[in-house]
């Protein structure tokens, strides 16, 4: 709620009891929305006493755009994501005057900005906030936010417009940034280049300002490539287009920012998009992660597991009681492999609570609390509630100090299924790590069941790939034993086609090395063992590493010889 309308005069208005306005208050909070729009959340009032509170309060008339037939070039007049951004929707235009519906209509900035953005003057009419969902949503549908144009006949397009963008020293008020990122050509080149990310498969965008040059890479499969260099005087326009687009503040410039986009593609395709603004010295970096739901494999069969590692995981994820940890670097699929744990224990029977920075899927059935440091939200504060909340399973989406890891282990201890992550290089170092953190190794030798790490490796095309000799070099760089060189692997090396835009790898698989914590391995770890007396006692029980894994795949074609090389060690 602003300042225009006051809370108390509300909610006598309303008839709304004084013992429901922390709740609502909680939901205005969390939702980031007015107190009114929260009360109408927290069904305290209905639509119809939402939109005739606004009118009386404003003196302004109510309306239904969604039964209106809007011209396309009026409903262009503001952009779309300013639309979402302030809850509003024009439906008219006459001489100088703009007919805006608000679904919000004391919000005094909103109707500022869209004044400044039109160079009209906005007749604000209170709407009801599922009516003007619908016409954003038919207007999404329609596709009326831009053509999705191929990369180079846009670049090209923007290139002959002749365009006098601002330096970013120049642009120093908010109003400017917003005028600069709603203008038609940086509009275009944003949606140009999520959809040119996504038609290539990428994981992550990279917006980077350097002092005389502008670029844009992809992630492709892990690894990054440069896609283009949008003109530097962009700069500011582009990356305050993206913050409107993530609802952040366009005005902040020297402090960290993060949100979220959620765009849809002309083919249907809902996409999202983590978003991580970080101030540098040439200006802010951006990077984008997308958040592919289809992507997400949620049954452990289909991740590509070896048959032997998926039943050992099985097995450790089926007791009722100690620790999971799967350990790796950031984009090494971890949230993947615990996800579809998840997914395989998530019953009704059971009840199941995730803390996580950030919560990327929500999964139906299984309460999940994202990490808010900023209100002290923490990851032990979160584990110290969980277990006075009657929990079966519990998943902390990272250990990152000795508190978390202490907790972490002590529930293990108590009953519960405790299933974590840990950035080391391999399982056997997962030990040592928490040791240094302080966990004693009595506690631990308890506690832990089983650490699965892993890493993700090109595959190579099916396409394009084609079959090579075993080299010398290939026998001494993976230092293969006699009888794996007497075999006479069916191995392929990359080749390059249009269907895997010549790079000669399409998608990714994982390589994993399960170790099981056996009575020998507990005694170790009680013992305080090095890293190489605990690596050497489980693989004399059997132990795959993350080389031997990934020979394996290589040995059958799936991946290649310099793969191999470049995400495992000897």
């Amino acid at each position: 709620m602003t300042n225009t309308t006051n809370i108390q005069e509300f909610m006598s208005w309303a008839g709304i009891p004084q013992e429901e306005l922390p709740r609502i208050k909680a939901l205005q909070h969390r939702k980031k929305a007015s107190f009114v729009r929260a009360a109408l959340y927290n069904e305290s009032i209905d639509c119809k006493d939402y939109v005739r509170f606004f009118s009386e309060k404003l003196k302004i008339p109510v309306v239904d755009p969604s039964g209106f037939t809007v011209p396309e070039k009026t409903r262009k007049i503001v952009p779309r994501d300013l639309c979402r951004t302030y809850n509003c929707y024009p439906f008219h235009q006459e001489d100088n005057c703009l007919y805006l519906a608000m679904a919000e209509p004391d919000n005094i900035l909103a109707v500022d900005d869209i004044r400044f953005v039109s160079g009209q003057e906005p007749l604000v009419h209170a709407c009801d906030p599922d009516s003007l969902q619908r016409c954003l949503e038919r207007d999404r549908d329609h596709g009326t936010d831009g053509d999705w144009q191929d990369l180079e006949e846009a670049l090209a397009d923007i290139g002959q417009q002749d365009l006098d963008y601002q330096a970013e020293d120049e642009v120093s008020d908010e109003t400017s940034l917003l005028q600069e990122a709603s203008l038609a050509p940086v509009v275009k080149m944003v949606n140009l280049i999520i959809m040119d990310a996504i038609r290539k498969r990428a994981s992550d965008i990279h917006i980077e300002a350097y002092e005389k040059t502008f670029r844009v890479r992809y992630r492709v499969d892990g690894v990054l490539r440069e896609a283009m260099r949008p003109p530097v005087k962009m700069k500011a326009a582009l990356v305050s287009r993206l913050k409107i687009m993530a609802s952040l503040n366009i005005a902040e410039k020297r402090l960290p920012q993060d949100g979220r986009i959620k765009v849809l593609t002309p083919q249907g395709q809902e996409a999202e998009f983590r978003v991580s603004i970080l101030p540098t010295l040439f200006g802010e970096k951006i990077v984008l992660r997308f958040l592919d739901r289809s992507a997400l494999q949620m049954d452990m069969e289909v991740l590509g597991i070896d048959e032997a590692i998926l039943q050992s995981i099985q097995g450790v994820i089926a007791k009722p009681f100690g620790m999971f940890l799967v350990t790796g670097p950031t984009g090494s699929g971890k949230t993947t492999t615990l996800y579809s744990a998840l997914m395989e224990l998530n019953k009704e029977e059971v009840n199941i609570q995730t803390v996580e920075d950030p919560v990327e899927f929500s999964i139906p059935g299984i309460n999940q609390v994202h990490v808010n440091e900023q209100v002290g939200l923490t990851f032990p504060a979160s584990l110290r509630s969980f277990l006075r909340q009657d929990p079966d399973i519990i998943l902390v989406g990272e250990i990152r100090d000795r508190e978390t890891a202490q907790i972490a282990v002590k529930a293990a201890l108590t009953g519960h299924l405790v299933l974590s992550t840990l950035h080391t290089n391999d399982a056997p170092s997962t030990v040592s790590r928490l040791l240094n953190m302080g966990v004693e190794g009595f506690l631990l030798a308890s506690a832990v069941s089983g650490i699965l790490a892993q890493r993700l490796v090109r595959k190579l095309c099916p396409f394009c790939k084609r079959k090579a000799d075993l080299t010398a070099e290939m026998i001494r760089k993976l230092n293969l034993q006699k009888e794996k060189q007497d075999e006479s692997p069916a191995i392929c090396e990359p080749v390059g086609c249009p269907e895997c835009n010549h790079s000669g790898y399409k998608g990714r698989m994982g390589i994993y090395e399960m170790l099981v914590i056996t009575p020998e391995i507990q005694d170790l770890v009680l013992k305080e063992g090095t890293m190489p007396e605990i690596k050497e006692a489980a693989l004399q029980q059997g132990m795959q590493t993350l080389r031997q894994n990934a020979l394996k795949k290589f040995e059958t074609g799936e991946i290649s010889y310099q793969e191999v090389l470049r995400v495992t060690a000897e």
